[in-house]
């Protein structure tokens, strides 16, 4: 059944924000959401994020309701900002004097996080809001979110914070100097992270994820649709247009986004890029397409217990699920999802509400996109409505290997496990299987893309993936490793409500079936694996894998013909069109 009407929408915002009431501190200005461990910032800067985060959500009610607010949620919220900036505070300092007292952001670097939700909301509900409060407040919440002008702490996203922070000052005639300064800096270190198409990494690396749509691309064109800076919107319209062609195609029928990156408890905050093309008119969707998009993904979590008993957000996926959450995550961060409600900001006439439900890319037809910058596929079948990720390009490079990023293939409905790895290509090095690392783009074309990893010293891995239909053709050339080491390639990890197939073509001797634990998408899960040996020289290693919801699929062998001439793969899907290959030098 379609979830699309706005009334549904505001009743869902009004519910999640009447569920945290409960755990507000007196005067408001901490909440404290039930957890069993705080995040690395620590409790104080967890009930900042538990206002903040909460706040945008209300922010974003009111507004699109024109100042209607029936359950007085600004009111608790300007009574917290009095309270929290009365006198900022280090975890360190905590005093009977200053019980509600927000951290400073030269203590809590976490604090710059929370101050763009907390200018944001401010810079939306103005009218009804900030225009009431006395001078005093003012004043003293200016002189707390200031800080956040200064270079950003952290070289990713985070320099849109101050962007953020300064669009607000900015706005209400604050040192109009300083926040120009800081915004033309946001941008113009964001700029270097812009590969085209609209695909920003998040940060100097190549992590390509949900930050695109959440963060990236939110920030610069909500701040230039608010200040009417169309020079601004001239800039970063069209490179949200561009994104929104890939964005919308990593969404299943069913409305789950695709699982991959960081941060994944934001949940339905994938839904805010969309919402944003339609607010600034830059989005290759129509009204009824972007209702059916965010409305689905909604929809998908609340279904699945993102929403616990109790009314709050959990961490995790669908409902509470560790293996996703990440150290800076607090009880609160799920909240951030609140991102999602962005479309209430349209108003009740807008087509986007009025207009019929359109489907989504992947209800339609198959498809195959290839996404340039970041070196990944789309594949997409219109009869089960599942999404696939195939993953050349994209890296989160950090201490240990990120399940998020490092494996071959992603999709709306499997994984990634967090023990042995599904969709992963691997060589046995002194009694270890081993990681990926970072992945070096290749080359990309038409169904295809390719790239090359260092798993271990002096030994290279090339590897390409084809896609038609269902069908994957895996394909790794193995250079400099001893003659003998074994190799192992897993399929997808699934729990028997979609079908995995992993076929041998070339180098592969055994076949055999692993147990690999619970994913964001079931309890327990099997991985199909093939393995093999290196021989003398390079060794090259194919094979066939599906994934699908169909019911009794046929093999994914009688969906190829294969021929393999040296390094050079040929294949002929069963349609007639072919694709090759070649992984030498």
């Amino acid at each position: 059944m379609p979830f699309g009407n706005r009334d549904e929408w505001e009743s869902t915002a009004d519910q999640l924000l009447l569920a945290v009431r409960p755990h507000a501190t007196p005067r408001r200005a901490l909440i404290n959401l039930p957890g069993s461990r705080p995040s690395w910032s620590g409790p104080r800067s967890d009930g900042l994020e538990g206002y903040a985060r909460t706040f945008l959500l209300a922010a974003f009610r009111v507004a699109g309701a024109e100042g209607h607010d029936p359950h007085g949620h600004l009111a608790r919220y300007a009574e917290g900002l009095t309270a929290g900036t009365e006198k900022p505070v280090s975890d360190s300092e905590l005093t009977k004097e200053a019980p509600e007292s927000w951290p400073l952001m030269a203590d809590v670097r976490q604090a710059v996080v929370e101050s763009a939700s907390i200018a944001l909301a401010l810079r939306l509900t103005r009218p009804w809001l900030w225009d009431t409060l006395d001078e005093r407040t003012r004043a003293r919440t200016v002189d707390w979110l200031l800080p956040a002008l200064a270079p950003s702490p952290v070289d990713n996203n985070w320099w849109l914070f101050g962007l953020t922070v300064a669009g607000f000052l900015q706005d209400i005639g604050i040192a109009t100097d300083r926040p120009r300064a800081t915004i033309d800096r946001s941008l113009a270190r964001i700029e270097e992270w812009h590969l085209g198409d609209g695909w920003y990494s998040d940060g100097p690396n190549r992590a390509f994820d949900h930050y695109n749509a959440w963060a990236l691309h939110f920030y610069p064109v909500l701040h230039a649709h608010l200040a009417g800076d169309e020079t601004l919107l001239a800039r970063y319209g069209p490179r949200l247009h561009a994104q929104l062609e890939a964005e919308t195609r990593m969404f299943d029928a069913n409305g789950a986004p695709m699982p991959y990156g960081r941060s994944l408890t934001y949940r339905f905050a994938a839904a805010a890029a969309p919402w944003l093309g339609e607010l600034t008119g830059h989005t290759p969707l129509s009204p009824g397409a972007t209702r059916r998009l965010a409305s689905g993904t909604l929809r998908y979590f609340l279904d699945r217990g993102a929403v616990g008993a109790d009314g709050l957000l959990t961490l995790g996926w669908h409902g509470p699920y560790a293996p996703v959450i990440q150290s800076y995550s607090g009880p609160a961060s799920p909240y951030w999802a609140a991102k999602g409600f962005l479309g209430l900001l349209l108003p009740a006439g807008h087509p986007a509400w009025t207009d019929p439900e359109e489907p989504l890319p992947a209800e339609t037809r198959d498809a195959v996109t290839t996404l340039g910058p970041p070196n990944m596929l789309i594949q997409s079948t219109a009869a089960d409505g599942l999404v696939r990720l195939h993953n050349h390009g994209s890296n989160h490079v950090g201490p240990d290997e990120d399940p998020g990023y490092a494996r071959f293939a992603y999709s709306t409905r499997t994984g990634p496990t967090h023990d042995s790895a599904d969709n992963h290509f691997a060589l046995r090095i002194d009694g270890a299987w081993t990681q990926r690392g970072p992945a070096r783009p290749l080359a990309g074309g038409p169904g295809w893309a390719a790239s090359a990893h260092t798993p271990a010293p002096g030994i290279r891995v090339a590897s390409a993936t084809a896609v038609h239909g269902r069908a994957e053709l895996r394909a790794h050339l193995v250079t400099g490793a001893p003659e003998g080491t074994p190799v192992r390639q897993t399929g997808w990890a699934c729990d028997g409500r979609v079908t995995a197939q992993l076929h041998p073509l070339h180098g592969y001797t055994t076949a055999r079936d692993l147990p690999t634990g619970s994913t964001l998408a079931a309890a327990r899960t099997r991985t199909a694996a093939l393995d093999g040996r290196t021989t003398a020289g390079d060794t090259l290693f194919a094979a066939l894998a599906s994934l699908t919801a169909e019911p009794d699929p046929a093999p994914v062998i009688t969906l190829a013909d294969v021929r393999i001439t040296g390094h050079t793969i040929e294949v002929t899907w069963r349609d007639g069109s072919t694709a090759e290959l070649s992984l030498g030098h």
